[in-house]
Formats: structure tokens, C-alpha cells, sequence
């Protein structure tokens, strides 16, 4: 018999972390301490090694979104003649700096930053990140999303050990160039001297909590049932993310897959009688993450797959060939856009659909997110050729204001029943 489900040990140890991490920053900041204010496809292993504090945009805009803040300044916004169709994702922390009411910001706002870092994988990055900087007058350190001529479709294979062909060495020529210039302005913000030795042993280090998460999908895909729910999921691998490479983001990594392998091993699922398997494509529903357990109920339908865990290895795992740096920049120089772009996006997604046992993708559709939005149509139509059926989701990662969870829900469930009545899903979990 199936084990009863109860949340992760590692859940509740992530998220004390990050609480005791985010007072720690608090404190440093209020110190005066400087901070650089990232894009999440951004180096941040850099500023990691060179012991400078980093937020993270996305991060803080899911942040807001989580304390129900979003709406507050997304209509502030429109105030402040800002139209309509940027990026919000990328855009919302912005909107909060430039409002500057304590009373509706996490932590009651951020100081200026110190240095501002982005990659142009945008149209918008560069504005919103200038933006920044003319209202903080901190340096902004833009760095290129240079284009492939002929992206083959499995960069998760490719990428792994063939990085510098795959890629191209003028890109990651580039890339690297921009970087280095990326860790003297960092070394002049903090007085302190980048060790190529011992940044060597921290991406090793990163390599080493990257393929512990391989282990974790892996075990999730193979089980006879879900094990864990991705609202969890999530922040058991985010978490250690914002901190990869560190001694506690390893140990967590490691406590991960420890806890996920013994509830396969006990037969812990989160529906005795799973019977649909799905997937979330896209960034998280961050004001509303209650949704992915909303048709457990009513059809034994469970999401078992979001892209934070297997973009962990495919997205980070970069060997070292003598070159910690280099290797840094393949790891940089397409990471946003094989998550997006065709023909890289539906390729993997299919691939991981098939490893998965997925029955049915739901795919948030952001209609103003260039990166996340415009290559949906390529991604369904890879989706579908793969026997998944798909549900588009036209709303955004932290506006609320968008947002019908009856509607949505409806037209989850109504792809649930296309699902049933055309086709078994999964035929067995034992």
C-alpha cells in the first residue's frame, strides 16, 4: 500500500535557510555593506567567489508576487507612464525601487546596489537594468546573448562535454571577455583579488550538487508514483541554487536526494492511485502556487515536472577542460534561451515529456515576457508530435491582477477530460 504523503524534511530545512540567509543579508545591507542586483541568467558564481552579496531580479519579483505586493505596484506603474508590455517578471523590482514605499516591499525595500549585472536575452533587459542604474547610479555590467547559426536541437547532449564546438569558441570568446571584465569591476567593488585555483575547486564543487539533482529527477522520473509535489520541489533545488556551489547547497542537495530516495524506496507518493502525470512549463505560479495540487482530487492528476530540477544538470553541468572561466561562460552564454527558443525549448521539453511519463503539459502562456512567451507556439507543436496533450495558460508569473483561477482551472480540467475520454494515460504505477 502506498504510504501516506506528508511534505519533505528538506522543504522545511531549505526554506529556515534562506529565512536565516535573508536576516543575514538584511543585517550586511543595512550595515551598508554593497550588493550587486543580478538577472538570474546572469554569472553569478563571480560575485559568488569574490564574496559580494547578490539579489536576484527574478527571485525578488517572485518575492513581491508572493506577498501579494505585485498588483500594488504594477498599477503604480502605469501611474508612473510606464506601459504596459514589459517584461513584468524582469520588470517588478524595478517598479518597487522607483515607488520606494517601505509598507509594500519585502524587507521594507532595497538600499542602492552597488553594481548591476544583466544579459541581453531581451529586448527589454537592457532598459529595465539602465533604468536601474541612472536611478541608483550604480555601474551596470551588460553582457551579450550572442546567437547560434545552427542550434542544433539536443544541446542537453552536446553541451555536456562538447561545450566549446557546440557553442562556438567566437561566442564563448565573447562571453568570456565580457566576464573578465565582470570580475575586475567586481574586485575594484569589493577590494578583494579573483584566485583562478580556487574558483576551479568551487565550480567542481557546483559540477559536483549539479549531478546529485540529476540523481534526484532521474529517481523522481523512474518511480512507480510522484514521490513529491514541484510546490516543494522547487525550493529544494532554487534555494540551493541562489547558493550553489557552497558547502550547505551541497549538503542539501545530498539531504535531497537521501529523503526522495527513501520515500521511493517506502512507496511515499502524493496519490495512491496516481493516474495523469503532468508538467508545468514555465516559471513558477508565484502568487498562487496552491493551483499545482488543485487536480489531485477529482482526477489522481499530479504535476511531476517543472524545469528547475532537470535544467539544474542539463542547464549547469559544464566540465572543466583547464578553464574554470570559459567553462563559466558555456554555462552563461544560452542559458535563457534554451529554455525558450526553438528549436532548443521543445526538443528538451519532449525529451524530458518522454522520461517523465507525462500525459499532459500546462504551459503558462505570458503575453508581454518576450523569452518566455513568443516561442509557445514552436513548444506546443513539439509537445503535441510527442503524444502530450497541452493546456496554454495566458497569464503571468507574478501579475495577479491577470489571474482567474476558476478559469484556469476549468480549462486544466477540461484537458484532463480530452485526456481521459481519447486515450488511457498511464497504464500502471506499480
Amino acid at each position: 500500500m502506498t504510504a501516506e504523503y506528508a511534505p519533505l524534511q528538506a522543504t522545511a530545512d531549505a526554506t529556515a535557510y534562506q529565512r536565516i540567509w535573508a536576516k543575514s543579508l538584511r543585517a550586511r545591507l543595512a550595515a551598508g555593506e554593497g550588493y550587486a542586483f543580478v538577472n538570474a541568467d546572469t554569472p553569478h558564481e563571480i560575485f559568488h567567489a569574490l564574496g559580494m552579496p547578490v539579489v536576484v531580479n527574478q527571485w525578488w519579483s517572485s518575492m513581491i508576487a508572493a506577498k501579494q505586493l505585485a498588483a500594488f505596484h504594477l498599477d503604480r506603474s502605469e501611474q508612473m507612464g510606464f506601459h504596459t508590455r514589459l517584461a513584468k517578471y524582469s520588470a517588478l523590482p524595478l517598479f518597487a525601487a522607483l515607488d520606494g514605499d517601505p509598507e509594500h516591499q519585502p524587507w521594507g525595500g532595497l538600499p542602492a546596489p552597488s553594481l548591476l549585472c544583466a544579459r541581453q536575452s531581451a529586448d527589454d533587459h537592457q532598459h529595465i537594468f539602465g533604468h536601474w542604474a541612472r536611478l541608483s547610479g550604480a555601474p551596470l555590467a551588460l553582457l551579450s546573448a550572442p546567437a547560434i547559426d545552427q542550434p542544433a536541437a539536443d544541446w542537453w547532449r552536446r553541451a555536456r562535454d562538447d561545450w566549446e564546438t557546440f557553442y562556438g569558441s567566437r561566442r564563448l570568446d565573447l562571453l568570456q571577455a565580457q566576464i573578465e571584465r565582470l570580475i575586475t569591476l567586481v574586485e575594484d567593488k569589493t577590494g578583494r583579488r579573483f584566485d583562478q585555483v580556487d574558483f576551479a575547486k568551487y565550480m567542481a564543487r557546483i559540477e559536483e550538487q549539479e549531478r546529485v539533482f540529476e540523481e534526484v529527477s532521474d529517481m523522481i522520473a523512474a518511480a512507480p508514483r510522484c514521490p513529491v509535489r514541484i510546490a516543494e520541489m522547487i525550493p529544494n533545488v532554487m534555494i540551493p541554487q541562489w547558493h550553489r556551489g557552497s558547502d550547505w547547497a551541497l549538503d542539501h542537495a545530498r539531504k535531497v536526494r537521501e529523503e526522495i530516495a527513501k520515500r521511493i524506496a517506502g512507496d511515499v507518493a502524493i496519490k495512491r492511485n496516481e493516474k495523469v502525470r503532468m508538467m508545468w512549463i514555465g516559471a513558477g505560479l508565484w502568487f498562487d502556487t496552491r493551483f499545482y495540487a488543485a487536480f489531485e482530487e477529482a482526477f489522481d492528476a499530479v504535476f511531476a515536472w517543472s524545469m528547475y530540477l532537470p535544467f539544474a544538470a542539463d542547464g549547469y553541468i559544464r566540465p572543466d577542460k583547464g578553464d574554470p572561466v570559459r567553462a563559466l561562460a558555456a554555462r552563461v552564454v544560452s542559458m535563457n534561451e534554451q529554455l525558450h527558443q526553438p528549436p532548443w525549448a521543445g526538443a528538451w521539453l519532449a525529451d524530458q515529456a518522454k522520461k517523465y511519463r507525462i500525459d499532459m503539459a500546462v504551459m503558462i502562456v505570458p503575453q508581454n515576457d518576450r523569452p518566455s512567451g513568443y516561442g509557445t507556439g514552436f513548444i506546443r507543436r513539439a509537445m503535441e508530435q510527442a503524444g502530450v496533450e497541452v493546456v496554454e495558460l495566458n497569464a503571468d508569473m507574478v501579475d495577479a491582477r491577470q489571474w482567474d483561477a476558476a478559469a484556469a482551472k476549468s480549462l486544466v480540467e477540461d484537458g484532463l477530460k480530452r485526456l481521459v475520454a481519447s486515450k488511457n494515460p498511464i497504464d500502471s504505477r506499480t
